[in-house]
């Protein structure tokens, strides 16, 4: 009799787990894409005024889009960029938490003048990349490109925001 009552219990048991089951675990959650939003221009330039190149632009202004950046992006084309706009000069750190493509970080400070650079930082990377003096603006590029265009501690950044 206990055998029994053992063997029913455990029968019920699985039936019971087996209607518990959530199908949607299986299935897979579709998301879309995140692309590139032109918002702006930015040139690079040299002290003397020489165009390094100019590059259409994103912009993080706000605390929720510094926080996501470039975050879970597939790509970003060579002629693109994101900028972080600050309203403050500051020492500033970046991560690469959840973002997909290497990049390179530079670093500007409030007269818009390069003051440091994070080449090739690798994707998924949790490692502080700061600043080694006081930013209010963070351009992203594609990794290599800082080389690539030979930009410079003292290079400028000028940029504008579209409609």
């Amino acid at each position: 009799m206990i055998r029994k009552s053992i063997i029913l219990s455990a029968v019920l048991a699985a039936s019971i787990l087996s209607s518990c089951k959530n199908d949607d675990a299986e299935t897979p959650i579709e998301t879309e894409e995140i692309t590139f939003t032109k918002e702006g221009e930015a040139t690079l330039l040299k002290p003397n005024g020489d165009t390094i190149q100019q590059i259409d632009i994103e912009i993080a202004d706000n605390a929720y889009e510094h926080q996501t950046g470039l975050m879970y992006r597939e790509s970003m084309e060579d002629d693109q960029g994101m900028l972080f706009i600050y309203d403050d000069e500051a020492p500033r750190a970046f991560y690469m938490k959840n973002t997909y493509i290497a990049l390179d970080i530079i670093y500007f400070a409030s007269d818009s003048t390069a003051v440091s650079f994070q080449k090739n930082a690798q994707p998924e990377d949790e490692t502080s990349l700061p600043s080694e003096a006081p930013a209010q603006f963070v351009l992203e590029l594609n990794a290599g490109l800082a080389d690539d265009w030979n930009i410079e501690v003292g290079d400028k950044i000028d940029f504008q925001r579209i409609d």
